[in-house]
């Protein structure tokens, strides 16, 4: 007798399952997955059409396990879209050139950071596809964001992206009208960032006095001395340090021409600026190496400085150990809620406080109006106590 033919082996969107023929008919066996699906005829001779029905079985089972939208099995199959091609799609649209409409480079980074935490999450919660991007798993992934301890702002930009990133599939036709979302968003009004008081820098920086941490403590420095976000501090390279003026020069290269191998360095504001160096970091830069990678300041590793990476190590290894020392009341933003953006606004303050001209902070914030300078000023108790004092009524 003839041996029969060998199982092949699939790995289709939801389930892995062997597909082999009897008397010349096709089935599938699932029952190696967990639970069983069993085993199954496709009750085709045709391989191309068992592989199409095999796809149809996988989902069917998949909505009867509560792993997929029942909705699916309404769609077409060319108008399912798994995450992965999803992002391909939106990532070749805005990776255009910018003269034809594209956005800044460190724009699409930003996009390219969402999705690198939404698309494991949604993938955690056995969704696979942008079909069944609805409200609950936005819900769900806004409650994640909130149990990471990201801001609010970080929070409304993330769910922002997803919900562009839906209409766009959905306006180039990638995706049926059907899926269409209706989540309203509240814009961020105003700042929910804390602000740190002097107090509480000099108890991280103090903090931050060991081996482990000594990266962090120039960090902190490099954030709290210059106002500078993080990702312009992670770029900040000896070239644009001038020690004997003692200044620091950024440059938006967003037009200047690429050169090979070189990533192109840009500011939010577009605009190339220069300010001068407060005296606390020139004595940290003069004691810093100068790495063969031209950075200034470098990870915990000896690496290029990944924002996240900084974040994490900043509330685990110091906000919470320091929480105690400065403790708030329930529900008010605190020192345990401050975050690496607290040091611009902490910055700002403290040059606002110290009698800085605006135009001058503008310039050096990189702002165009007073507007966003406004948003970072902060006014603590202990500082508007210390000005009442300086009120003459009579």
């Amino acid at each position: 007798m003839p041996r029969p033919k060998k199982k092949e082996e699939l790995r289709c969107r939801y389930f892995r399952w062997l597909i082999g023929q009897r008397n010349g008919i096709y089935f599938a066996d699932g029952r190696g997955s967990h639970p069983s699906l069993g085993r199954r005829t496709l009750e085709t001779r045709d391989r191309a059409e068992a592989l199409t029905i095999l796809e149809e079985l996988d989902l069917t089972m998949a909505v009867q396990l509560g792993l997929a939208d029942a909705n699916l099995l309404n769609t077409e199959a060319h108008q399912i879209l798994t995450w992965a091609d999803g992002r391909t799609l939106y990532e070749s649209y805005i990776n255009r050139p910018q003269v034809s409409g594209g956005p800044r480079r460190s724009t699409a980074k930003r996009y390219k950071a969402v999705l690198d935490k939404f698309i494991p999450f949604a993938e955690e919660q056995r969704r696979r596809t942008w079909n069944e991007l609805n409200r609950q798993l936005m819900d769900d992934y806004a409650g994640w964001l909130d149990g990471e301890s990201y801001a609010y702002a970080t929070e409304y930009l993330e769910l922002t992206t997803l919900k562009q990133i839906l209409k766009f599939l959905i306006e180039n036709h990638h995706l049926p009208s059907a899926v269409a979302l209706k989540y309203p968003l509240r814009k961020p009004d105003g700042t929910d960032t804390y602000c740190y008081r002097t107090v509480e820098v000099k108890a991280i920086l103090k903090h931050c006095e060991t081996p482990e941490l000594a990266w962090l403590r120039g960090v902190v420095i490099g954030l709290a001395a210059t106002g500078l976000r993080i990702s312009e501090l992670a770029s900040l390279r000896w070239s644009d340090v001038d020690m004997e003026k003692g200044l620091i020069s950024l440059t938006d290269e967003t037009t200047k021409k690429s050169r090979q191998g070189k990533e192109k360095r840009t500011t939010k504001s577009g605009r190339d600026r220069t300010f001068p160096i407060h005296k606390t970091l020139l004595e940290v830069l003069g004691l810093l190496p100068h790495h063969s990678d031209g950075r200034v300041f470098h990870g915990p590793l000896d690496g290029k400085i990944k924002a996240d990476t900084v974040r994490r190590i900043l509330i685990r290894d110091v906000l919470t150990p320091l929480s105690p020392q400065f403790p708030s009341a329930v529900d008010e933003l605190g020192f345990v809620d401050g975050r690496l953006h607290s040091f611009r606004h902490y910055f700002c303050s403290n040059c606002a406080n110290s009698k800085v001209p605006e135009r001058v902070l503008m310039k050096w914030l990189g702002h165009r109006n007073s507007r966003m300078v406004h948003r970072y000023y902060h006014l603590h108790d202990e500082e508007s106590i210390r000005q009442m004092k300086q009120v003459k009524l009579y």
